[in-house]
């Protein structure tokens, strides 16, 4: 049976970063970054002032106290004149271009304005309070890399230097197949049956990575339906198929079969970790990679996030993830043999750090303890005093 290492390996070697595409700035938030940004122009692109006051040409030293000097005239932010030939000083405006020649703003609070010239009130450090072209990011300098997940803050700055249009990753194409005859929707429920969560759960999560094309599908255990649905999702061009249920051993776990009798070559069937061990992989030559994951909601949550999602990473270019390092406030042993993943919060302790804290009564059946944690916890042997600290939400990690 294969690591969990080995197992992801195995199945990141499948995944192909998917091709690229143009889009417009209004349309990239949450894309990824298929080529590296460079500055078009510097920023700021003009010498401007830091605060209202007056602009100085001081030409050397520091403004003594007491200091006059004749205003030339008003610079407002947005004007367009560059110059005022012969002029000592001109009032200005918060991000108005500093006239050539200008060296110094002084704040208005400490000027004294005397008809046509102005008193500096006390003494002031020539070249202050300008904010220097380029001296946020100069022409041609590199802007963004590649693989940047484009956020708010990134728009900010991409707006700022007038670029309209980016080279993204496409965006993946995704088909869940839910399997299960028991599985309904909301609403009452027939003897036997139960509300169908991991359908839910995936398309929620899958839709934070902006997928292009998201269908989901829930069949029963029995007929073609799980063929039919797996074939509409290879048609339309599927990137990856997500299935959970009817993987392990018994009567009724007919996926692996089924994948292999419709021509999917297998990456691996059951990987030594807990929750979720009798995870499959497969890959149609041309086709979609598939992951088939077990059916109870936990180990769906640990094979969307332990699996997929570094599946999605690998279509985008991203780099590999990697976990933070947090103490851990309560350890414990573990099955060993397993690779374990475990529900927690972060919190802080007595004196401001951040620890770890495990939840308590975790089961691969237990939805609660998930909705109460804040992060995901592996370890291979014990839960020791240190371990790898996850985010629930993959779609956000760096």
């Amino acid at each position: 049976m294969l690591t969990y290492a080995d197992a992801l390996a195995v199945l990141l070697k499948e995944a192909r970063p998917l091709d690229t595409e143009r889009v417009g700035l209004s349309l990239a938030m949450g894309r990824v970054l298929a080529e590296a940004v460079s500055s078009p122009l510097s920023l700021p692109s003009f010498d401007n002032a830091a605060m209202d006051g007056y602009a100085i040409r001081q030409g050397a030293g520091d403004i003594p106290a007491g200091t006059r000097y004749t205003v030339a005239g008003m610079q407002a932010a947005g004007d367009g004149t560059i110059a005022y030939p012969g002029g000592e000083a001109c009032e200005i405006a918060t991000g108005a271009r500093v006239p050539d020649g200008f060296d110094t703003v002084v704040p208005v609070e400490r000027c004294e304005r005397e008809g046509e010239r102005v008193r500096i009130t006390q003494d002031e450090k020539r070249g202050q309070n300008i904010r220097y072209a380029g001296g946020d990011i100069a022409r041609d300098a590199a802007a963004l890399p590649a693989g940047r997940r484009i956020d708010a803050t990134a728009i900010m700055l991409l707006a700022a230097l007038g670029i309209d249009s980016l080279s993204v990753a496409r965006r993946p194409r995704i088909a869940i197949i839910n399997t299960g005859s028991e599985l309904h929707a909301s609403g009452p429920l027939p003897e036997g049956g139960i509300h169908d969560s991991n359908g839910p759960f995936l398309e929620a999560m899958l839709a934070s990575w902006g997928v292009e094309q998201l269908t989901r599908r829930r069949v029963p255990d029995t007929g073609d339906a799980f063929h039919q649905a797996v074939e509409e999702a290879r048609a339309t061009g599927t990137d990856l198929i997500v299935t959970t249920g009817a993987v392990s051993a018994g009567r009724f776990d007919f996926v692996p079969s089924a994948l292999a009798a419709m021509g999917a070559r297998e990456l691996f069937h059951k990987v030594a970790i807990r929750p979720g061990k009798p995870i499959l992989a497969a890959h149609f030559d041309g086709g979609p990679l598939v992951l088939g994951l077990p059916g109870n909601p936990i180990a769906v949550a640990v094979g969307h996030r332990f699996f997929v999602a570094p599946v999605l990473r690998a279509m985008a270019a991203l780099p590999p993830e990697r976990p933070s390092r947090v103490r851990l406030v309560e350890g414990s042993a573990v099955r060993p043999g397993l690779y374990h993943f475990a529900l927690g919060r972060l919190e802080a302790d007595n004196e401001g750090r951040q620890v770890a804290r495990p939840q308590r009564n975790q089961a691969a059946y237990r939805i609660v303890p998930f909705s109460l944690a804040n992060t995901w916890l592996t370890a291979e042997s014990e839960f020791g005093e240190v371990v790898d600290a996850w985010p629930i939400d993959p779609a956000g990690a760096p």
